[in-house]
Order: C-alpha cells, then structure tokens, then sequence
C-alpha cells in the first residue's frame, strides 16, 4: 500500500512538472515578448495566435495537447489506472498553476483534451465534437470552451463514470478561468477568433 501511495505521488509530482511546460511563454519569450502583457493576457493558445499568429497558435496547442496525453500515459505505466486519473489532474494544476511562472498559466483547455485523449479517446472525441461546432456558430474560442466543459459531466456520466469526479472538477475549473469571457459574452463585447475575422486579411 505504501509502495503504491509513493507511485502515485511520483506520477502527480512529474505530471504536475510536465504541465508547468508553458509553449506560450517561451515562444514568446523568444521573440521578446511577455505573453501575458500582451492581448488577452492569457498563456494559452488563443492568445498565442492572436499576438504571435498561426504557427505559434498552432505549435502551443500541440504541445499543451501532448502535456495531457504524455502525463496520463506515464502516470497509468508508473502506478496504474489509480496514478492515471492522479496525474490527469496534476498536469492540468501544473498548466493553470505553473510554479515555474508564479502560478499564472493558461486556462486549460487543450491540456484537459490531451488528458481526455490520455483517459478516453471516445469521451475525448464527443467533447471536442461539442467544442467544434460551438466555436464554428459563434466563431468564438470561449463560447465552445465553456459549452464543452458544461457538457462534460453528462459525456462521462456515459463514456467515463470512473472520471466524471475529477473530470467534473477539471470542467469546473476551467467555466470558473472563463468568468471575464463570459461578462464579455454577456454584453456582447467578447471578440470573435483571428481566424475568423476578415479584416486583419486585407
């Protein structure tokens, strides 16, 4: 039991590490920028391709995918299912609160896809269905976030129930970062994704 207890803090403990890798900040970084100075402040993809454009947009989802899938994955071989859905949680604190960044990360959005990825590759699959086609309605990143995350409760009530509590938290967690895009939302003020928007073509 003991030995199994230390495995399982060894598999939070790296995963936490993995989700502290912030692609965002240090590509930024690398350009002499301050992520979370610049557009919405946020360390996490949207803002990525809002001040830095497509291939940063597209490198820092990739990577924040890949957190959550690798962290699950190594969590499940270092100490079994149990260390899994440990770890699935850890990488996901590690990305909204990196030490490494003084606590200040991204949302957590594509980190909780590649742990769904990690968890279940169908669970993960009707989430992003539902991200998708609120994102393509309402051209806005936030609105299929949140939608996504309210509907994750019912989807692993049906795909997943050993990590609708955990999963559950995760969804919470990332609605409660959404709060300000949700104002905005409210009185119309949420701007619509880059990609979306004609005028920064011409």
């Amino acid at each position: 039991m003991v030995g199994s207890i230390g495995m399982i803090i060894l598999a939070v403990v790296i995963a936490y590490f993995i989700g502290c890798i912030s692609p965002s900040i240090m590509l930024a970084k690398a350009r002499g920028i301050d992520i979370k100075k610049e557009g919405s402040g946020n360390a996490g993809t949207t803002n990525a391709l809002r001040v830095m454009g497509k291939k940063a947009g597209v490198i820092t989802l990739v990577v924040d995918i890949m957190k959550g899938v690798i962290a699950v994955l190594l969590g499940n071989l270092i100490a079994g299912p149990a260390g899994g859905m440990c770890a699935a949680v850890a990488v996901f604190c590690g990305h909204v609160w990196p030490i490494l960044y003084k606590f200040k990360g991204g949302k957590g959005v594509a980190t909780a896809f590649g742990v769904l990825l990690g968890i279940d590759v169908w669970l993960a699959l009707a989430a992003l269905g539902i991200v998708v086609i609120a994102v393509l309605i309402s051209k806005r990143m936030s609105v299929g976030s949140v939608l996504g995350a309210a509907c994750f409760p019912a989807l692993a009530f049906f795909l997943e129930p050993e990590f609708i509590v955990p999963g559950t938290a995760l969804a919470l967690c990332i609605i409660i970062k959404h709060k300000a895009n949700i104002v905005r939302l409210i009185h119309g003020e949420e701007p619509i994704m880059s990609i979306f928007d004609k005028s920064k073509e011409k």
